[in-house]
């Protein structure tokens, strides 16, 4: 419970300090009219007020990836607590408070813009290609989960059964986010976003109570933090710095954060909208993890469960809660403990939590890609059919994707976001130098993140599957390649 409590203080404290750091070395300025009065169509430059764009920009980072990702995380041992607090404050919440930002002195840029006017052109085509990627990859992944766990609830009603029902609500949510993706901002998701980023927020809140009052055990910091946990054996480095992404630092965030670039009123505001909402991420995922594994310490599992825990392995009890028809789906102890802590009402925001969640980020990701190929292209967004025929083409891929396998795609998707982040960080380390500000917020991280996905893909079973130890070598030569090339570059471009 002390590492808990301590993990929240060091949070904050993170938001009122480092956040404030960041912002002076930045260098906004109030007086400087923001894109959404500047350039305002009614359409995508639309100025909302700060609580307002706040929340849109929570639930657009957010999806389920602060409570599933920090589930699964929390497999790996107590290091989880230390990656969610460092990685938030400086990581996560600088990447996304530098991109929301760049891309506001950049007229609301998307991020293949940003980066290729920092590193250029062929950075700029490579941009474009890995961004619709990832976020083709997210609203696929979003639309999928939602549509399953939807059928999973209404099995059997009306007579249908579960593949009825999900091809059903595929249907369904397509059409939602063909909508979204085509209307105003202001339409759907200005009304809509609000009400489900407050929903997120309660549900996090009624469960971060019920871990000072229920019983069970929870990791402290001093129980070997390093040691890995993970019943599969998977190896901590890199792994966990993937599996918890939302929750610490995600490349789909710099996809997102320019939409809200494109509605906020002020620089000053900036700080608490991308800044702010990642620390509140960085909350809600610390939540989840440690509420996950108490809940697990003290849970019996089913006479039906098909596997063997070991007593007093509350990891493997908490693996084993997930775990339906042979695959993982952490949806199951979130609705586990939502309904054992907070009864009914906990049921409703879960159901408000863990479908609406995702199907809120799988929208905006469809809008995302439209916004990069339209400044791509060079095209007017002003009409909806000119708006929807840059969607068509992104909403026929997706539904092919569907037909893959979840696992396939989820694994993909996983390293497609921090290799997206990692480059960010790279451009706004370019970015920052230029304007003779501090550079080294961003250029620290992006070493290590370099580390981390260069390792990943090099040694991942849906990489190249390499022997672990000569990859670590190998990427962290890489890393210092670049870092001395970086250093290089600052030094021949800086002032006499």
């Amino acid at each position: 419970m002390f590492t808990f409590t301590l993990a929240l203080v060091a949070l904050v404290l993170g938001y009122l300090l480092y956040g404030a750091f960041v912002q002076r070395a930045f260098g906004i300025q109030p007086e400087r009219q923001t894109p959404s009065y500047r350039l305002k169509d009614g359409v995508d430059y639309i100025p909302m007020p700060t609580w307002r764009v706040y929340l849109i920009q929570f639930l657009n980072i957010a999806g389920t990836g602060p409570i599933f990702g920090a589930i699964l995380g929390i497999l790996f041992g107590p290091a989880a607590y230390l990656w969610i607090v460092f990685g938030c404050i400086f990581m996560g919440a600088v990447h996304d408070y530098l991109c929301g930002m760049i891309s506001l002195r950049k007229d609301g840029a998307s991020l293949p813009e940003i980066v290729g006017d920092e590193l250029g052109t062929a950075a700029r085509q490579a941009m474009r290609v890995l961004s619709l990627i990832l976020l083709v990859l997210v609203g696929t992944v979003f639309v999928t989960t939602s549509a399953g766990l939807l059928a999973a609830m209404t099995d059997g009603v009306w007579g249908l059964d579960v593949t009825s029902w999900r091809t059903i609500f595929l249907i369904s949510v397509f059409l939602y986010c063909a909508l979204a993706t085509l209307l105003p901002i202001d339409t759907l998701i200005g009304r809509l976003y609000p009400i489900f980023g407050a929903a997120l927020l309660i549900m996090a809140i009624g469960v971060g109570f019920g871990i000072f009052t229920q019983d069970g055990w929870m990791p402290e910091i001093t129980d070997a933090p390093f040691l890995n946990h993970h019943p599969k054996g998977l190896p901590l480095f890199p792994v966990l710095c993937i599996t918890i992404a939302c929750g610490a630092i995600s490349g789909f965030h710099a996809t997102q954060s320019p939409l809200m670039s494109r509605c906020i009123e002020n620089e000053r505001r900036g700080r608490f909208v991308f800044y702010g909402a990642m620390i509140t991420e960085g909350i809600v995922a610390m939540i989840w993890a440690a509420a996950a594994i108490k809940f697990a310490s003290v849970a019996t599992l089913s006479p039906e469960a098909a596997v063997t825990v070991p007593e007093d392995d509350p990891y493997s009890s908490l693996a084993a809660l997930m775990t339906s028809g042979g695959k993982t789906n952490p949806a199951l102890i979130v609705n586990m403990i939502c309904q054992t802590w907070m009864g009914r009402i906990g049921a409703i925001l879960a159901v408000l939590g863990v479908v609406a969640a995702p199907i809120t980020s799988g929208d905006t990701a469809f809008r995302s890609a439209r916004l990069i190929v339209a400044d791509f292209l060079h095209l007017n967004q002003h009409k909806i059919w000119q708006r929807l025929a840059l969607a068509l083409p992104l909403f026929a891929i997706s539904a092919a994707l569907v037909f893959v396998d979840f696992e396939v795609l989820w694994r993909y998707f996983a390293w497609f976001n921090q290799t997206l982040a990692t480059c960010f960080l790279w451009t706004a380390a370019v970015w920052l130098h230029r304007q003779r500000r501090n550079a080294w917020i961003a250029f620290l991280p992006a070493v290590f993140m370099t580390v981390v996905v260069t390792t990943y893909i090099l040694t991942a079973p849906e990489g190249f599957r390499l022997p672990y130890m000569p990859c670590l070598i190998a990427s962290v030569a890489f890393a210092i390649v670049l870092a001395i090339w970086f250093i290089s570059f600052m030094r021949k471009t800086a002032r006499p």
